[in-house]
């Protein structure tokens, strides 16, 4: 044979085994993308020369060695998945060996992908257990989407290594599969979701709102709410209240506490709702001074010893001697707000001609201190000097606070709402719902203070006939006429729904709980207003004795003769009192503080509604009117304070001056013997005289 024709048919026969190696490779590494990606289109293996340049932008400055010691610039030569002629990559390249595992930076990147080397391919990418050899597709995946229409799924980093999207679409090699597309619901079926909760359902998740944080204070809630209950109901029958109050240890988280009154007692059908529906009550809607005010509290109490006790609330009452007392069990059905009445019977009660005793058990805390219920019970006794208070603890004797006063206090009288206080929604509703003939009736029937001479001045401002019917006024009118009430002069409202304790009551009273002060002092400011509605501010002060010099003062906070326990620093009392200046009046304060010294500082507030700052009724809102009537009741009695003290130091200061007079009196008589050569008797009566004249000088 011609040896140019051997020539030519050895390098086809070269030619076609290379052709073969490569179509066998190319399949295996198109079964191998088919098995990553799927069948998308958009991630076809790149040309020969993007493949090239893709391996040289993965190049790192360390080498990897790929299954069977071929280096990653042999991965990168094979080029498309169908046979052809050979092509030769450009000049060899190592390809960057991404982050191995256990390197910093493999943690740092978890899904970062290993170019080459046996059995990292689809592992490295996804987490699966299916191998790889000299996949063809490590070459691919350096140019990350460069040309791709649909976006690939990897990304090259600025240092070359290779990293994987979190939105990669999952292969059918075991990798993670995408999350399937959340189904959207419509309006009917979140419709069917709604429902009406009940006030009862509401307090019972949310308890603390009602004063039921802790154990501790659960259990002085739960003896307020039935004390409060129990003195408004003798003061309104005018009967002097006698209280008696019990409470008993069943386990060491578990007490039974009952409180019983002498008051009127409770008419028989009236029982389930008070104490078994919560905002059922005879106080909202009336404007006079009264301790409960929303209904709440007593109903609340046994909800709370239901949820945590599981026992129903225990009530007796009598309602006249010679009538029989009912005893109810009852329990809440939060669900309805509603009471479930248990048992139902009439009981034997020897020696109780009327009055209520409540008994009720809860998981508590029994402790002594500044917010316990032995100290609301003495401050309770502090703003009530006509009480009579039988205390049995469970540790310890009982103790018995006797009155300081035989007279109830003055009865308040209800009064119809101010017109300054009343906001435009309320306005136009009791417009709505007035039974008056015409405008100008209703504004004289429904407000105080407001005569028909004011009527007719606030008619015409607002230019609404006076005949005109009061419920035909329209929206746009009642708001002229609510500018027209805001800008009229109107008296302030009347004060006799409201029943201060008094200065005389109070200074009986303070002086009955601290005995051996040595300076005491009240002031009652004369009345004032809050949104229309009328308030006053008492204030009593004890000074010195055996009080503690070296501590801040003690205070006690009032509102309408209940002791607030808890959340002083964000009561409004504690406010005036911190922001008085007692460095003015010799009291030691630093700034921002409660003064520090041998004081108790009693303020109470009375109104027809109390602004509390939440339903627990613990602290006071910082109306700048409420503000500004402590501060100036505090101030009158640091003036008064101040002259004491001030009296006490020019006394002390005399007392001082006198004893060193006393002290060299002798020494002068001596001299003056010597000198004038007196005789014992003249220097006696020397003395004597100088000292008569020194005792004359001081009573001076």
């Amino acid at each position: 044979m011609n040896p140019a024709a051997t020539a030519r048919a050895k390098k086809k026969s070269t030619q076609g085994s290379a052709s073969a190696g490569t179509g066998k490779r190319g399949r295996r590494a198109s079964e191998t993308q088919s098995d990553l990606f799927g069948s998308d289109a958009s991630l076809a293996p790149l040309d020969e020369p993007t493949a090239a340049k893709a391996g040289t932008r993965a190049a790192g400055p360390r080498k990897s060695k790929s299954a069977g010691g071929r280096s990653g610039a042999d991965v990168r030569e094979e080029g498309p998945t169908t046979a052809g002629p050979p092509t030769t990559a450009g000049p060899p390249t190592t390809a960057g060996s991404p982050t191995r595992a256990g390197s910093p930076t493999a943690a740092k990147h978890p899904r970062r992908r290993r170019a080459g080397g046996k059995g990292h391919g689809t592992e490295d990418l996804f987490g699966s257990s299916t191998e790889e050899a000299e996949s063809p597709s490590a070459s691919h995946v350096a140019d990350a989407g460069s040309g791709s229409a649909g976006g690939d799924p990897y990304d090259s980093g600025s240092d070359g290594r290779l990293e994987v999207a979190t939105d990669a679409p999952a292969g059918n090699g075991g990798g993670r599969r995408a999350s399937k597309p959340r189904a959207r619901v419509d309006a009917g079926t979140m419709a069917k979701k709604q429902r009406e909760i009940s006030v009862s359902e509401f307090f019972s998740k949310n308890r603390h709102l009602l004063g039921f944080d802790n154990p501790a204070k659960a259990l002085l809630t739960s003896i307020k709410e039935a004390v409060d209950n129990s003195l408004d109901a003798c003061e309104e029958a005018n009967i002097l209240p006698e209280l008696v109050v019990e409470i008993e240890q069943k386990a060491e988280d578990r007490f039974r506490i009952s409180i019983q009154d002498n008051g009127p007692g409770i008419v028989k059908a009236q029982v389930p709702r008070i104490f078994g529906q919560l905002l059922y009550g005879s106080k909202f809607h009336r404007l006079r001074q009264s301790r409960g005010q929303q209904g709440i509290g007593i109903s609340a109490a046994g909800m709370y010893g239901q949820l945590t006790t599981g026992k129903p609330l225990v009530i007796t009452s009598r309602i006249k001697k010679g009538k029989p007392a009912h005893q109810f069990e009852i329990q809440i059905d939060t669900k309805k707000n509603a009471p479930t009445v248990i048992a139902d019977r009439e009981v034997e009660w020897a020696g109780v001609d009327h009055g209520t005793r409540v008994e009720l058990e809860l998981e508590a805390t029994y402790r002594k201190g500044p917010r316990s219920v032995d100290a609301y019970l003495e401050q309770t006794a502090l703003a009530n000097p006509h009480v009579r208070l039988l205390y049995a603890p469970p540790k310890g004797e009982s103790v018995v606070y006797e009155r300081a006063a035989r007279e109830l206090p003055v009865e308040p009288k209800e009064i119809q709402p101010h017109p300054h206080g009343v906001e435009l929604g309320v306005l136009i509703k009791m417009l709505q719902e007035t039974r008056t003939r015409n405008v100008k009736a209703f504004l004289s029937a429904e407000f105080s203070r407001v005569s028909p001479k004011v009527a007719s001045e606030i008619l015409t401002a607002a230019g609404i006939k006076e005949n005109a019917r009061a419920a035909t006024v329209a929206k746009n009118d009642a708001e002229k006429l609510f500018r027209a009430i805001g800008k009229a002069k109107i008296m302030a409202p009347p004060t006799n729904c409201l029943s201060p304790i008094g200065e005389e009551m109070l200074l009986a009273s303070l002086k009955h709980t601290v005995p051996l002060a040595a300076f005491y002092t009240a002031n009652t400011r004369s009345p004032s207003v809050y949104r229309g509605n009328p308030f006053q501010v008492e204030v009593a002060l004890a000074f010195g004795g055996n009080l503690p010099g070296d501590e801040p003062m003690q205070l006690y906070r009032f509102a309408n003769r209940v002791p607030l326990m808890y959340q002083q620093g964000a009561c409004a009392t504690n406010k005036a009192v911190i922001d008085t200046a007692w460095r003015n009046y010799n009291v030691q304060q630093s700034r921002g503080s409660t003064p520090i010294g041998p004081i108790v500082l009693l303020v109470h507030i009375a109104s027809v509604w109390v602004p509390f700052t939440s339903e627990s009724k613990e602290a006071i809102a910082h109306y700048p009117e409420i503000l500004k009537e402590i501060k100036l009741a505090v101030q009158d009695c640091g003036r008064k304070l101040s002259m004491f003290i001030r009296r006490g130091l020019r006394e002390r200061d005399a007392e001082r001056k006198r004893s060193y007079i006393e002290k060299y009196i002798p020494h002068i008589g001596i001299a003056l013997r010597e000198i004038l050569a007196l005789g014992d008797k003249q220097e006696q009566k020397i003395v004597e005289t100088l000292k008569d004249t020194l005792e004359k000088s001081r009573k001076l």
